[in-house]
């Protein structure tokens, strides 16, 4: 018998076809929400210079020049020093990196939790459903910062506390995305599909229904990466955060604000530093909720 050939040309164009539309939809995207493409840019250029803070910070954060306190910016100092000799540009760099591991960190956590809540009471339905969004209306009754002030406080002001506060407020969201996504999902055929073929109900949600419930998790997760940094920031301004000399963006506004109209550059860099990224992420996210919405693709 002849040896088998390897795959031809002609077996990969369907994959590069459904590469070169992926491509196309991502362009389409780019051209239709130019505000969504700016995001984008934003938000990978925030990853970068987090990532690569280290190597980018002319100095360790917490290093003093005392006798340049207060000096503006400068060839030296790009962004000035703060009350306290420290290079506002260094603090800038390590404190894009904590606010990314914060948002991850939360991202993660409440996502995870939120999804699984979701998934569950949809796919089980009677009391179970009915227990688990009762509880998830005790949360959306409180507004989120209120809430997350009051887990912050009774666990402490640190920044894992902070974390922990955060997630704790914004797993509900992704509870009700999942379970409304699940509630739809359940009763197609392609689910009932497999539960005649035998799959369990965890095979079931772990192979058919969360995958297909992923692309609003997606979005929401871009958005709550922005909110996460948000609450971050104003949980460790009114002293629930971070704690100084942490370069943290909430921390170095909280420090400077005594100095808004003499030194403005101490707490209004860090704040628009907060603002960029706050803003790139939301923009990310409606340009996600376009490009995965087959309705917006069409238009």
């Amino acid at each position: 018998m002849p040896a088998s050939t390897p795959a031809s040309a002609t077996d990969r164009l369907p994959l590069k076809r459904a590469r070169r539309g992926r491509g196309r939809d991502i362009v389409r995207a780019a051209r239709r929400s130019p505000l969504a493409a700016a995001g984008a840019g934003v938000v990978i250029v925030y990853a970068l210079l987090a990532v690569a803070a280290p190597i980018l910070a002319p100095h360790a954060p917490v290093t003093q020049f005392l006798e340049h306190r207060l000096d503006p910016p400068s060839r030296a100092f790009p962004l000035g020093l703060d009350q306290l000799g420290r290079d506002i540009l260094s603090r800038i760099l390590y404190g894009a990196r904590l606010s990314l591991i914060i948002g991850l960190v939360v991202v993660v956590l409440g996502g995870v939790v939120g999804t699984a809540v979701g998934i569950t009471a949809g796919f089980v339905g009677g009391r179970l459903d009915n227990v688990m969004m009762r509880i998830t209306d005790v949360f959306f009754a409180f507004p989120s910062l209120i809430l997350a002030m009051a887990i912050a406080a009774a666990l402490g002001p640190s920044l894992t506390n902070t974390m922990v506060a955060i997630a704790i407020v914004t797993w509900p969201v992704y509870a009700r995305l999942s379970r409304a996504q699940t509630l739809v999902l359940r009763r197609l055929e392609f689910v009932e599909a497999a539960r005649a073929m035998g799959l369990t109900d965890v095979r079931i949600i772990v192979r058919h229904v969360l995958p297909n419930a992923l692309s609003p998790l997606i979005v929401q997760a871009s958005f709550n990466m922005g909110e996460a940094i948000l609450i971050a920031a104003g949980l460790s301004f009114i002293g629930f955060g971070a704690q100084p000399p942490t370069p943290e963006w909430g921390v170095m506004v909280s420090e400077g604000r005594d100095y808004i109209t003499t030194q403005w550059w101490v707490p209004t860099i860090p704040a628009l530093a907060i603002l960029l990224a706050v803003t790139g992420f939301n923009l990310l996210g409606d340009g996600l909720r376009d490009l995965m919405d087959p309705r917006m693709r069409r238009r």
